[in-house]
């Protein structure tokens, strides 16, 4: 697969189907970025499980750290790699370990291992290197457009208001059927 490019098709699929993620590298820190994509995530409804050794006893967006992939208690969808590309090997090998086996292998802004993109889909896994899920699906649900970002997708529709706080759109924006006038 050619990883300069990703079809918002096969990204929208992947964020469409998994719901368990493992975030590697994940930090109870709020100013870092595995922090904020992993309570992003959470808070759009996936299961987001904080991996990080030197974090075991401390949590992340309700969910504790875990040290490593296979304490999980449950099947992982998605390994997202908030690591140097030095360490996704062994990430991988980690994730291999698994059964059953993730999904997806995503790797975080800035980091690629295209060696490792190999062996993952040779394994049958989907991968996705240099992208945020965070941004992916705040594009491809329409979030991302509030804040002037140019999502590559174009609507004539404004969102709708859903009151005050934090409004979140879905990857599935089904339009609901015109209520009756009469």
């Amino acid at each position: 697969m050619n990883h300069g490019r990703y079809d918002d098709a096969y990204i929208r699929d992947i964020l469409s189907t998994c719901r368990t993620i493992a975030v590697v590298g994940a930090s109870p820190n709020p100013a870092r970025p595995s922090f904020f994509v992993a309570k992003y995530l959470s808070e759009r409804g996936f299961e987001v499980y904080p991996i990080n050794p030197g974090q075991v006893g401390k949590e992340l967006a309700g969910r504790p750290f875990y040290g490593r992939l296979a304490d999980v208690p449950v099947p992982i969808d998605m390994v997202d790699v908030f690591r140097a590309p030095a360490f996704v090997p062994s990430v991988l090998d980690q994730a291999l370990a698994l059964s059953p086996l993730p999904k997806v292998l995503w790797l975080q802004l800035g980091v690629r291992h295209d060696e490792s993109a190999a062996r993952a889909e040779a394994a049958g896994l989907k991968v996705v290197m240099d992208r945020c899920p965070k941004i992916e699906y705040g594009r491809l649900s329409g979030e991302i457009g509030w804040t002037g970002v140019n999502s590559r997708t174009l609507s004539s529709k404004r969102p709708q208001r859903l009151g005050s706080g934090v409004q979140r759109l879905s990857l599935s924006r089904t339009p609901k059927p015109p209520a009756d006038t009469q």
